[in-house]
C-alpha cells in the first residue's frame, strides 16, 4: 500500500449512498476465452450470460445500489440483462475494456452527474447482495477505491465517489496499476463472491463451492459433470 494512504476497511455509517454500477460484457461468442476448456466451445457463451446474470441479479438486489447499467455490443445479453431490470448501452467506444467502463460511466453522469459510480465484472455468479453492500460501503469513504480479485492480481470492483472520474485500469496486473493510480485498495474479510471472478474451469469450481445463482447453477445442471466438479 502506498504510504500515506489507509485501506478502506470499515463499512461506514448508516446513510445510504445509492450507487450506479457499470457492468462491462463482451459479445458472448468472444466472452470468456480461457473458459474454453472446462467449458467447450458451444457452452462457453452460455456461461458467460449466467454469469452476467447472476452479477446483475444479485447487484440489483443491493440496498446500496439504485442501478445497473451494462455496456454490451451483444443483443442477447442487452435483451437477457434489461429483463431482470438492467439499463443496457452499446459499446459506442468499441476500444476494449476500460473505454467501455469510462463510456459506461459518462452514460451515466450525463443522466445524474451527481452519481457515485463503480465499475462491476460481469462474471461474478456467486455475488452476494449483503457483501457488495459492505464492499460499497468502505467505497464511499473514498474519492476512488477497489476491490482485488480472489487471486490478489486483478480487481474485481472500482469506485469513484460524486465529482471524481472512474478512471478504470482492468485488465491483468489491475491491482497494482488502481493502486498506483491513487485509488485505496478495500480490505475486507468475508467479501469473497466480489472477489471471485470467473475465468478458468478452477475459478468456476471455486465460485461452486461459494454458491452460485440460479443461471449459473441451471447451466452446470446441463453440462458435462466434469465442468462444473
Amino acid at each position: 500500500m502506498t504510504p500515506g494512504r489507509r485501506a478502506a476497511t470499515g463499512a461506514g455509517d448508516n446513510v445510504p449512498v445509492h450507487w450506479s454500477l457499470v457492468v462491462p460484457l463482451k459479445p458472448l461468442a468472444l466472452a470468456k476465452s480461457r473458459l474454453s476448456e472446462a467449458a467447450g466451445g458451444a457452452m462457453r457463451p452460455r456461461f458467460a450470460l449466467a454469469f452476467a446474470q447472476d452479477t446483475v441479479s444479485g447487484a440489483l438486489r443491493c440496498r446500496a445500489v439504485r442501478d445497473v447499467l451494462v455496456v454490451t455490443d451483444d443483443p442477447l445479453a442487452a435483451a437477457e440483462l434489461a429483463a431482470l431490470g438492467a439499463r443496457t448501452v452499446p459499446d459506442a467506444p468499441g476500444a476494449g475494456l476500460n473505454a467501455a467502463l469510462a463510456h459506461g460511466a459518462a452514460e451515466v453522469r450525463a443522466r445524474r452527474p451527481a452519481a457515485a459510480v463503480a465499475a462491476l465484472n460481469a462474471d461474478l455468479p456467486a455475488l452476494r447482495p449483503a457483501e457488495l453492500e459492505r464492499v460499497l460501503a468502505a467505497a464511499r469513504k473514498f474519492p476512488r477505491a477497489f476491490l482485488a480479485d480472489a487471486a490478489g492480481i486483478g480487481t474485481t470492483f472500482l469506485s469513484a465517489a460524486p465529482g471524481t472520474e472512474l478512471r478504470p485500469a482492468f485488465g491483468g496486473p489491475s491491482r497494482h496499476r488502481h493502486s498506483a493510480s491513487g485509488a485505496v485498495e478495500i480490505e475486507l474479510d468475508a467479501v469473497d463472491s466480489v472477489r471471485r471472478d470467473v475465468d478458468t474451469g478452477d475459478d468456476l469450481r471455486a465460485a461452486l463451492a461459494l454458491g452460485v445463482g440460479p443461471r449459473t447453477a441451471a447451466r452446470c445442471a446441463a453440462a458435462p459433470a466434469a465442468w462444473c466438479r
